[in-house]
């Protein structure tokens, strides 16, 4: 088993994509493109993935900040710059635990509480456990889930529990009352996610 190179998920291919991932490409990229930019194919979908979730972490990162919550980047790829292309390919124990690292601690001004988030772009706007590495010890994160359309958001320990998150869901990030966010900003975050992403 291996990490996707697109998306993070297990796959079966070292090296390879996810078979969501897979499909998905065709979509997500086009042969000019992939000639226009000198990368070959593997190259291209691994840094056509990076800046897509860059954007999705900066949209919620943007979000939160602008609603007064402390927001502080977790990953090892930002406390340590480089080091998620360092570990590209590596399939140890120690490699394993950086990249699952939730990617930011934040909290909520009002009542204090501190919570891990991981935020994902998902184009079909679909998550669910298996989506998450195998054994994820972060039982207590909430994953924010970005598509083209809407942000919702579901806990770990609710993906466990065999919940998803799936295009006519309604698990919004607007709905999660520990957040205690003003709708109005989430739909306004909601309209910069739909131009950012409308043509991926």
């Amino acid at each position: 088993m291996a990490d996707c190179i697109k998306c993070g998920a297990f796959t079966k291919f070292n090296g390879g994509v996810c078979t969501v991932c897979y499909h998905n490409q065709k979509d997500d990229i086009a042969d000019e493109d992939v000639l226009n930019v000198g990368l070959n194919n593997k190259e291209y979908s691994y840094r056509y993935g990076m800046i897509k979730g860059r954007i999705a972490e900066t949209l919620i990162q943007e979000l939160f900040l602008s609603l007064g919550y402390n927001v502080f980047r977790y990953g090892m790829e930002n406390t340590i710059p480089g080091i998620m292309e360092l570990l590209k390919g590596v399939r140890s124990d120690v490699a394993q635990e950086i990249r699952r690292m939730p990617d930011f601690v934040m909290q909520n001004p009002k009542n204090k509480e501190v919570y891990f988030i991981e935020v994902k772009f998902r184009a079909s706007g679909e998550f669910r456990i298996s989506d998450l590495p195998k054994n994820y010890p972060y039982t207590n994160a909430y994953i924010i889930l970005v598509s083209k359309r809407h942000i919702k958001c579901t806990t770990v320990s609710e993906l466990i529990e065999g919940k998803e998150i799936t295009p006519t869901s309604k698990n919004y990030l607007g709905n999660r009352h520990e957040f205690d966010l003003d709708k109005q900003v989430i739909i306004d975050f909601c309209d910069f996610a739909i131009k950012f992403f409308e043509n991926v």
